[in-house]
């Protein structure tokens, strides 16, 4: 999407760092780095993957071109032989990674990336960036998702948040069980289905309501959405039927008590014989809001503010740890950070998804590289090989594969009360 350089979209420690190490020798020490979340912020039960492939997509434009290194040696972030580095900077490692769409919980390793310590760690900022954004996203609409049950969710939630951000927040919540989005660009970049009719201004620029509905009528069509809380709701749902008929798609509700509301207008569009009209509800909605409007009779929503903040959870708190290292044998060697409260554990690691008889989830098993393979799903597959990318999965997959990550928690998991993560991580 970006049409420049992703190559400064990092921190200025990460070049330093960098000149540091080229100077020492270990900028060409092979090194492994392993993103994981130390616990699930928000007493949050489990976390959803997004964002995996933009990070590759993002790898592949990490490049410092012209004006990006006349920028760094202007303003003397780096040294000369540093900028010569750059200028032919290249990833030619690897990068393994949970498919999105995949669950994680805390200690989970959701992506690997190996490569020279030069190549990995300027790739620090640019990867977390993408990952606790997306997932904290993914993660929120998942929640929302399962509270609405079987009634759809559009996102609307690009005006309340950065223009890049909207859109690959629309891309996220579409991923975790959105049904659709707002967002254009997310619909052309990646698929997304979008969706929108008409905001109150569009009723207000009309000399009166049934010049607004009847222009949108004609304009769209019967099965259109009327969005009829701008004055009175009840007359509006009448001037709605009796314009559009009993073919009139929804009416959307926008404010006040939505379940009351919607009880009232269910049964006036009932007594109309707008059997099929639908009623669609937004308003500052987030999972616990819609957890409420369960037993109203609503048929969809639509979700702002709350699923581009991640619901309170506006990042996933992952981290990028050096766990392994090359030593001056030529032997990788694990590393780990000792520091109080923020420990890692050392050594390139696997996962595996461990399932009972009844493909319920029971554990998440994380071992390291040289240990025999456990029983139970593999979590990391190959997203970069030798500087490659992998096929890119659809985004119809990767929604797929989170419906069926989904069916396989316990139901304990699915509580939106705070509490512990939904499976033990095990660390073998």
């Amino acid at each position: 999407m970006m049409t420049m350089s992703s190559a400064l979209l990092t921190d200025h420690y990460e070049l330093t760092m960098l000149q540091a190490a080229l100077r020492s020798g270990a900028a060409h020490r092979r090194a492994v780095f392993e993103v994981f979340a130390r616990h699930l912020p928000g007493g949050r039960r489990y976390g959803v993957v997004a964002g995996a492939e933009r990070v590759v997509d993002a790898l592949t434009g990490f490049r410092f071109g012209d004006a990006e290194l006349e920028f760094l040696k202007s303003t003397r972030v780096v040294d000369p032989p540093t900028l010569a580095f750059l200028a032919d900077y290249r990833f030619s490692g690897n990068v393994y990674g949970y498919r999105e769409g995949d669950l994680y919980f805390p200690g989970s390793p959701i992506m690997v990336i190996e490569g020279t310590f030069a190549e990995a760690v300027l790739l620090e900022t640019l990867t977390l960036s993408i990952l606790n954004h997306d997932c904290a996203i993914a993660s929120a609409a998942s929640r929302m998702v399962h509270a609405a049950g079987n009634r759809p969710i559009i996102e609307m939630g690009s005006r309340r948040t950065h223009e890049i951000a909207a859109v690959a927040a629309a891309r996220a919540a579409y991923i975790a069980g959105f049904a659709s989005t707002s967002n254009l660009m997310a619909g052309h970049l990646y698929g997304v289905p979008t969706s929108g009719t008409s905001a109150h201004a569009f009723t207000l620029v009309h000399d009166d309501e049934r010049g607004a509905f009847q222009a949108q009528i004609d304009a769209l069509g019967r099965d259109t959405t009327l969005l009829v809380d701008t004055y009175d709701v009840a007359h509006a749902v009448r001037v709605g039927v009796e314009l559009a008929g009993a073919e009139l798609g929804a009416v959307r509700l926008d404010s006040g008590d939505l379940a009351a509301v919607a009880h009232e207008v269910r049964g006036l569009l009932d007594s109309l014989g707008a059997f099929d009209t639908r009623i669609v509800v937004t308003s500052d909605l987030d999972e616990y809001a819609i957890a409420a409007l369960a037993a109203a009779p609503v048929d969809g929503y639509g979700v702002g503010t709350a699923l581009v903040t991640g619901s309170g959870a506006p990042t996933a708190a992952l981290v990028y740890k050096l766990v392994a290292r090359e030593d001056a044998s030529g032997e990788i060697r694990p590393v780990a950070k000792r520091s109080v409260g923020k420990p890692s554990k050392g050594g390139r690691k696997l996962a595996y998804r461990q399932l009972n008889a009844e493909g319920i989830a029971t554990a998440e098993t994380v071992i390291t590289a040289d240990r025999p393979a456990p029983e139970g799903r593999p979590l990391l597959h190959p997203l970069v090989t030798n500087g490659t990318p992998a096929a890119a999965d659809s985004i119809q997959a990767a929604r797929e594969r989170h419906r069926a990550s989904m069916a396989e928690l316990p139901q304990e998991a699915h509580q939106l009360s705070r509490g512990y993560a939904a499976i033990p991580t095990v660390f073998d």
